[in-house]
């Protein structure tokens, strides 16, 4: 057997074997290079289809920091060349200057600057099509993350008024309580074990045994990269972006405050992103230094601290899951519906590591925050618009569920900002503290009556809560949401009213075609209808008259049960749904 695996070469003659050699060597060349280019084709096909063909040659295992923590500490504790002696803010000589008039964009301009919500911030280059789908030509990703979208401008006549936030051509603009929201933010802790935070360690304890491929290999050097809780780049850029268009648009109103010698008074809550959104709204708009141009009231945020800024922390039930913030069951049966195609088709790209519908849902919460924390997200394409879509309406669910007006909570907990604000429309005190209301700081010098403009900072739950508790039921007209689906009409979006930044503007009017002064609450630039109150008419300008509006009001209040909402022990019967915020009976 060996003697026949050999080859005789005999002797050949000098001039014979060079030839023979030549013909080998070129042959054996010949091969490698089209095997080579043959390979190269086939990369070139799957990297054209969104997919690695390096898994049919070999495979790699992810690196072990992968999903580990990657934070970056910013300014050094004890930096070695600080002198701030020698850095002084102010040397002198200022040169002359002198103040303009103020901006009144709101009141004089015939037009009004719209906000698109999404500048520094990279769309994907792609998305993964859905087959089924054709792509939407208006499809907006920044407009499709539910409370996790940036601000933006509505377009007029989506709330169903044909009217903008400009004041009509018969009115003057006379005031504005501003109630906004803090800008983005980091998720929760990473070491809560849940959402992205919870994938990414996940993810690094079973590194060692996985395999990344196809539009998942960015996994190969993936950290988390995300901080927690605290306002991002972006998100201090837009309270700052905020203050410079309310200065813009309503600067005018502080003539106000020069005629009576005073000082604006701004409140926000203890929390670091309240406080840091308070203050970058503040250094947009009144610019630097801040001293002397306001003042800023910081309520403590904590159990035991009344707050209508924060009020779940001194509602009781609202720490009960089946009562406060029970939104969570429905948006977890609703992602079993839309996300049922989307983990097969993912894990097809991760070995070693299985794959469930919080894992992916994670994924989409990590292509927001990365993108409103770093500007930009590999995971935003991992996912079609349908998808997106699906994304978008989750957090409808929890948050209609949770703390609006399908949530037996979201009226008690909204009524103590309403009652707050007919004491300042009506310039009387609150005679009985039996809400958030924090009774303590009710006086002269920090809950100050006359102004012409009051700015509030708060949370998203909580600007939910006061809509739902004013009774602007328009935005409840869908009725509750469905689980299986996701309706066609939908008078109820997160994006539209509680992204990032998102701020209601309640702006009082004097007009030459109304006897009495008006009001209008207008919400991200959207203007509500106010027709559902009692006493409003129906207006081609969502306005109404201020008195009508107040007795509104206040029948709200008087029918809501701060002490029953948040205290009493009332039970949710199987199958029970509401559309006013307020637990059964």
């Amino acid at each position: 057997m060996g003697g026949q695996s050999r080859v005789e070469l005999g002797n050949p003659s000098p001039s014979s074997y060079p030839s023979s050699a030549r013909q080998s060597f070129l042959r054996i060349g010949a091969a490698f290079f089209a095997g080579f280019f043959v390979c190269l084709a086939v990369v070139a096909q799957y990297t054209s289809s969104n997919q690695s063909c390096l898994p049919f040659f070999f495979t790699a295992l992810l690196p072990t920091h992968v999903g580990t923590p990657e934070w970056h500490q910013y300014p050094p504790a004890e930096p070695t060349n600080a002198f701030p002696s020698m850095f002084p803010s102010s040397v002198g000589y200022p040169g002359p200057t002198q103040a303009g008039a103020e901006p009144g964009v709101a009141a004089t301009a015939p037009a009004y600057p719209l906000h698109s919500g999404s500048v520094h911030l990279v769309s994907p280059t792609r998305f993964y099509q859905d087959k089924s789908k054709t792509r939407t030509k208006d499809f907006d990703i920044f407009r499709s993350w539910g409370s996790l979208s940036p601000w933006y401008s509505i377009q007029r006549g989506k709330f169903g008024v044909d009217s903008g936030p400009e004041a009509p051509d018969t009115c003057n603009i006379t005031g504005v309580h501003l109630l906004h929201r803090h800008g983005a933010r980091y998720p929760a802790d990473y070491s809560r074990g849940t959402g992205p935070g919870g994938f990414a360690s996940k993810l690094n304890m079973n590194a060692e045994n996985v395999t990344a491929s196809g539009p998942l290999s960015f996994l190969d050097d993936w950290t988390y990269k995300l901080g927690n809780e605290g306002l991002t780049p972006f998100g201090r850029s837009q309270l700052y972006d905020l203050g410079v268009s309310m200065r813009m648009r309503y600067g005018f109103l502080l003539k106000n405050f020069s005629e009576t010698n005073t000082l604006p008074v701004f409140r926000t809550e203890s929390q670091t992103r309240m406080l840091n959104s308070a203050q970058n709204f503040a250094l947009g708009f009144f610019g630097y230094p801040l001293e002397g141009q306001y003042q800023q009231q910081i309520m403590i945020e904590a159990k035991g601290f009344n707050n209508t800024l924060a009020p779940y922390r001194s509602c009781a039930n609202n720490d009960i899951p089946h009562r406060g913030y029970r939104g969570q069951p429905y948006a977890d049966a609703w992602k079993a519906v839309y996300l049922r195609d989307t983990v097969p088709h993912l894990q097809q790209y991760l070995d070693g590591f299985e794959l469930d519908v919080e894992d992916v849902y994670a994924m989409q919460e990590l292509c927001a925050f990365e993108t409103v924390a770093l500007g930009y997200s590999k995971f935003c394409e991992l996912f079609t618009e349908k998808e997106w879509e699906g994304f978008d309406y989750s957090y409808d669910l929890n948050l209609w569920y949770g703390v609006a007006w399908g949530s037996p909570v979201g009226r008690g907990e909204g009524i103590g900002y309403v009652q707050e604000l007919v004491s300042r429309l009506t310039q009387t005190p609150i005679e009985t503290h039996n809400s958030s209301t924090n009774a303590t700081l009710h006086n002269a010098v920090t809950f100050p009556f006359g102004h012409s403009l009051y700015v509030d900072a708060t949370h998203e739950v909580v600007v939910l809560n006061v809509l739902t508790a004013m009774n602007l039921s328009s935005f409840a007209a869908m009725g509750p949401l469905p689980t299986d689906h996701i309706p066609q009409q939908r008078t109820f979006r997160t994006a539209e009213l509680a992204p990032f930044a998102t701020n209601v503007q309640f702006q009082l009017l004097s007009c030459s075609t109304e006897h009495d002064p008006q009001i209008r609450v207008i919400v991200n630039d959207g203007v509500a209808p106010l027709t559902n109150l009692k006493g409003c008419r129906d207006h081609p300008d969502g306005m109404c008259s201020i008195h009508a509006f107040v007795d509104a009001q206040k029948e709200n209040i008087r029918s809501t049960d701060w002490d029953f909402v948040c205290n009493n022990d009332w039970t949710i019967p199987d199958g029970w749904e509401t559309t006013t915020g307020y637990p059964p009976l």
